[in-house]
């Protein structure tokens, strides 16, 4: 509903000086409830002499409103100094925080998608990048371990997943994909008091929000968690606030819990009442657009597992305030998307809308979907740029899939909505960086790529969308004629399927035009597609087996008990036999009790004091072994069979099975580490390292690590490059690397701290990645490769042997995959090489009318594509078998020609003679080795020959092979007319043989693969056309 501006000037000068203060809160709530723009007006009253005077004029900021002008009114406004613009609410924030006396450590926000968090499809929260500290499972030697105080503003993405707000963005005006998280955090340090205190300051005496909006909200306990009410809370917040708005709320509003089991803790939230002067009490947490929370904060005291809620040892403050929504309050506009950063984007899209500029209606005023459309496609231009900036690609997995999925909404709203031109939401990329490059500055570095993927996808998703759009709406009139309301699962599936619109746009589409779409049918379709997924994901490492580790509870304990961290400092050393004592048992029912042992059988998980064992980490696979358990006096009494070790919090879980014996908390071991098998990984690592550095020197300073894994048998190394590499950048590649190994470099590592470390000239590190500080530096040759790595290499690269590059394959769109393999692998594909080449070099030799010379070089395609040997040379060897194979092809081509000749001299002359005869059908065996454009030409010249005929021709591929066979027929339509059918014929002769054929009756044509009875399929033949006409060959 909008009113318009005459009535909002009547109602201001109406006022009536009795009611003066309540009038004027009036006006204030239509101005912030309409959605249209008001002009400046001062409240006027009636004095009690008759006369008439200002009875208070509103601050300037609530009587103009302007939410529904245009992006062009709003870009001319822009020249007005804001006073609290995104970016300084933003500054503001961090700087109060990292400020004296409060001293919080800016810690830069971490990617809105997490590569190297597998259990996150993107950072949903400013906690997610401190979640090892909470679970207690923090490196000792991590900048984190010593983090007491954190703030910064986090980028994040709620789409997919847990917490997914794409259906709702565009509909609303406080939704989006993306948004930034303001966020402050004590880890063990300071707790409820002084978080309530820091809350308050801020948003009072710094943002200055009036004290009689804010509300706060604090958990009101829970009988069946066994939780009292939360009065500690309570009574911090009622030194700043009445009482009657600081309110008790339920587990569901006001307990956090980071999943099923995990930390977790009461919370507090602050809530904004808008409209003001009033009681709100009974709206918060009502869904009430005009009381909505700002800022929630976290009190992490309690852990939960499957015994319930346990007190945590060190106890945590985890805040949020939502960014966007702070500073719509802070600029007094009631949409999100009326603040100062969404403006500069709307401005663009208007220039491509051809249904007008952004009015701000929403629901079911926005009967058009235009500002629906605007909202979308603004919040989707700021997701996709962020998250690519953040070397996330779209594709059709995962997060991938996700922004794919939103890449199209964009699209579908763009172009079928705001009738813009296919191209519009690439043009918006550069103005998001603009808007937020400074604070950003990912987005300037990346834009180029940002750019090439968008338009990439776009020009992709623009193709199909118009048959999509088509084929539905053309479905909406089938649906509606018929009087049905619901979309079938097979449709739908075809929506995604053939013309990539994934379900949840087909949903949004269907909602639009009244209709509702078969989940479950679409699903049963996807079921096949998704069942091999489905398989990998089921299969978890060791064969299915519970993984056991630990979280804050286990490190937590083993801190209480005296247990101190790992001491793997060996891990290093080679050949070492680590002598070592158990100081925890660890199983799926918890710590072993000291004096409890475990025998032969168990899958346990043992803590030691020292170990040699290297933990999985960085890539590299963990050491396995062996644990000798040793009697007091040195006997060997037990095995256990190390299987896997993982590190949390600088504990060593070695994970595995007693073979012999038990074993028992300070029992002492030797550490036997399968030295052997680490002697395969660590030039396989060293390797890894040396290929990064040569990718770069080939394709270029834009190559960036996206994974790796280092094992026994190969080395895999994901990076970013747009296209696959040629085979040429293959051999280079490969040869870079060999040429390290020829030229034995020295492999050296250096422990420095991280800041030195981090001005090393060309040091490499990985995206995202987390180092310690101090942190090991790892050194190939004098300049070949320096990289943060904290695996075991070779000392020298002539200890890899050899290396080969088997495979560079796609894994998403911008990232490559490369597998090689060094020593023994290595040196077996080199000898697979040389072999594949003579053999390829011998066929070369062969002459062009060498027989079948084109099936052999297609069976040797298939073996080469089979053998395992290096990429690049298999890439030319194939070049160079197609070679041969066209120049079979082509001596085939030309001697069938000349057969062909023969053998059409040959039919008709067979014709003319069956014509002499009387005869009205012929079956005959014509040598044209089943191809069938000569087959096309028999046809031809029997038609013209004997027009008045019926013939069969049978031609093996091969004669005399028992191979395949083909069969083409034509019958004139006289006979045709008396039932002579040539599909019925054809289908009649090649049945005897297995075969099959089809077409029309007036020709068929069909085929058998295999065939070893020529005659016998002639005789069904004439003994059907003697059935049909009584007259046959």
């Amino acid at each position: 509903m909008r009113l318009p501006t005459v009535s909002i000037l009547f109602l201001a000068s109406a006022l009536s000086s009795s009611v003066a203060h309540q009038n004027n809160n009036m006006i204030r709530s239509i101005a912030n409830r309409h959605s249209q723009p008001l002009v400046a007006f001062a409240a006027h009253s009636i004095s009690s002499s008759g006369t008439r005077t200002t009875a208070g004029r509103l601050p300037f900021s609530l009587m103009v409103r302007p939410m529904a002008s245009t992006a062009t009114e709003e870009g001319e406004k822009e020249t007005e100094e804001l006073k609290w613009s995104t970016d300084k609410v933003r500054s503001t924030f961090v700087d109060f925080f990292a400020s004296s006396p409060r001293d919080h450590t800016i810690q830069p926000s971490s990617p809105s998608a997490p590569l190297n968090d597998p259990t996150l499809l993107f950072a949903n929260a400013g906690m997610n990048q401190f979640k090892p500290i909470f679970l207690g499972q923090t490196d000792p030697n991590s900048p984190l371990a010593s983090l007491k105080r954190a703030t910064n503003s986090q980028k994040c993405i709620r789409a997919g997943g847990k917490h997914n707000d794409l259906e709702d963005v565009g509909r609303d005006t406080y939704h989006h994909t993306f948004f930034e998280m303001l966020g402050s955090w004590s880890f063990g340090d300071y707790f409820k008091k002084e978080a309530v205190d820091y809350a308050w300051e801020l948003l009072v005496d710094v943002y200055g929000l009036q004290e009689d909006r804010l509300y706060a909200t604090y958990f009101g306990g829970d009988e069946k968690l066994g939780l009292e009410p939360d009065l500690e809370a309570k009574e911090y917040w009622e030194k700043y606030l009445p009482a009657d708005r600081v309110l008790a709320c339920d587990a569901k509003d006001n307990f956090w819990e980071m999943g099923d089991t995990g930390p977790c803790g009461p919370c507090s939230e602050i809530h904004y009442d808008r409209i003001g002067n009033r009681d709100a009490s009974a709206l918060v947490n009502a869904d009430d657009p005009d009381v909505i929370e700002i800022w929630n904060i976290v009190f992490i005291q309690f852990n939960r597992d499957e015994n319930g809620l346990a007190s945590l040892p060190s106890k945590h403050i985890d805040t949020g305030m939502g960014l966007e929504r702070l500073v719509s309050i802070l600029q007094d506009k009631t949409s999100n998307y009326d603040i100062d950063a969404f403006a500069p984007i709307f401005r663009k899209i208007e220039e491509h809308s051809k249904v007008g500029p952004y009015g701000g209606l929403v629901l079911e005023d926005d009967t058009t979907l235009r500002d629906t459309a605007y909202r979308a496609i603004a919040d989707h231009a700021r997701a996709l740029s962020f998250a690519l900036a953040d070397g996330a690609v779209p594709n059709n997995e995962g997060r991938g899939y996700v922004l794919r999925r939103i890449l199209r909404r964009a699209t579908r709203y763009g172009q079928q909505i705001l009738k813009a031109e296919p191209g519009f939401f690439a043009t918006l990329i550069p103005v998001v960086v603009d808007t937020f490059g400074e604070a950003y500055p990912e987005l300037v570095k990346n834009q180029d790529t940002i750019l090439e993927i968008v338009k990439e996808e776009e020009e992709a998703f623009s193709t199909m969308l118009d048959r999509g759009i088509k084929f539905f709406t053309e479905l909406e009139s089938e649906l509606k004629e018929e009087g049905k309301k619901q979309v079938t699962g097979d449709k739908a599936f075809f929506l995604y399927d053939t013309l990539g619109f994934p379900i949840d746009l087909t949903e949004l589409m269907a909602e639009e035009a009244g209709l509702t779409v078969d989940s479950d049918g679409f699903t049963n379709e996807m079921e096949a597609q998704k069942q091999r997924s489905r398989d990998a994901r089921a299969k978890a490492k060791g064969g299915g087996t519970k993984r056991l580790e630990f979280i804050a509870e286990q490190t937590a304990w083993l801190a209480e008990n005296g247990v101190k961290a790992t001491d793997d400092s060996s891990k290093y050393a080679w050949d070492v036999e680590t002598a070592a004592s158990i100081k925890a048992v660890f199983g799926t029912d918890g710590f072993l009790e000291e004096g409890s042992s475990v025998g032969s059988g168990e899958t346990v998980g043992i803590v030691l004091d020292k170990s040699s064992f290297y933990a999985e980490a960085g890539g590299q696979e963990a050491d396995l072994g062996t644990l000798v358990i040793q009697s007091e006096d040195g006997d060997v009494v037990g095995k256990f069979i190390v299987m896997d070790v993982q590190t949390y919090g600088g504990f060593l879980l070695h994970t595995g099975t007693i073979e012999e014996g038990e074993i028992k908390v300070g029992a002492s071991v030797k550490c036997k580490v399968d030295y052997d098998r680490r002697r395969d990984v660590a030039p396989n690592h060293s390797m890894t390292h040396v290929l990064n550095a040569a990718l770069r020197e080939v394709l270029g300073d834009g190559v960036e690590q996206r994974g790796s894994l280092c094992n026994d048998e190969k080395l895999r190394f994901d990076f970013s490059h747009k296209k696959a590499m040629t085979a040429k950048q293959l051999r280079q590649t490969e040869e870079i690397v060999a040429k390290s190994i020829a030229d034995a470099e020295q492999v050296t590592s250096e422990v420095m701290p991280l800041a030195e470390a981090q001005e090393i000239d060309g040091v490499r590190a990985v995206f995202g990645e987390v180092y310690p500080d101090p942190v090991r530096v790892v050194s190939v040759g004098s300049d070949t490769s320096v990289e943060f790595c904290g695996g075991t290499h070779v000392s020298n690269t002539a200890e890899a042997e050899a290396f080969v590059l088997v495979e560079e394959t796609a894994v998403a769109k911008g990232i490559r995959r490369i597998t090689g393999v060094t020593k023994g692998a290595a040196i077996e594909a080199i000898a697979e090489g040389k072999k594949f080449v003579e053999i390829v070099s011998s066929a070369e030799e062969l002459s062009a009318d060498t027989p079948e010379l084109d099936k052999k070089a297609g069976a040797m395609r298939k073996d080469l594509d089979a053998a395992f040997m290096s990429a690049p040379l298999k890439a030319e060897l194939r070049a160079r078998i197609e070679a041969i194979q066209k120049k079979g092809i082509a001596a085939k081509k030309a001697a069938l020609a000349g057969r062909v000749d023969q053998v059409l001299k040959t039919v008709k002359e067979d014709i003319s003679a069956a014509v002499a005869e009387g005869k009205r059908a012929l079956v005959l065996n014509v040598d044209i080795c089943a191809d069938s454009k000569a087959a096309q030409k028999v046809m031809n010249d029997v038609k013209s020959v004997a027009p008045d005929m019926a013939f069969m021709g049978l031609s093996e591929e091969e004669a005399g092979s028992g191979g395949k066979l083909m069969c083409f027929a034509v019958v004139p339509d006289s006979l045709v007319a008396d039932g002579f059918k040539a599909d019925a014929w054809v289908r009649a002769a090649l049945e005897s043989c297995g075969g099959r054929g089809g077409g029309k009756p007036g020709s068929a044509q069909g085929q058998a693969q295999e065939c070893s009875d020529v005659d016998a399929v002639i005789a069904v033949a004439n003994e059907f056309a003697n059935e049909s006409v009584g007259a046959t060959a």
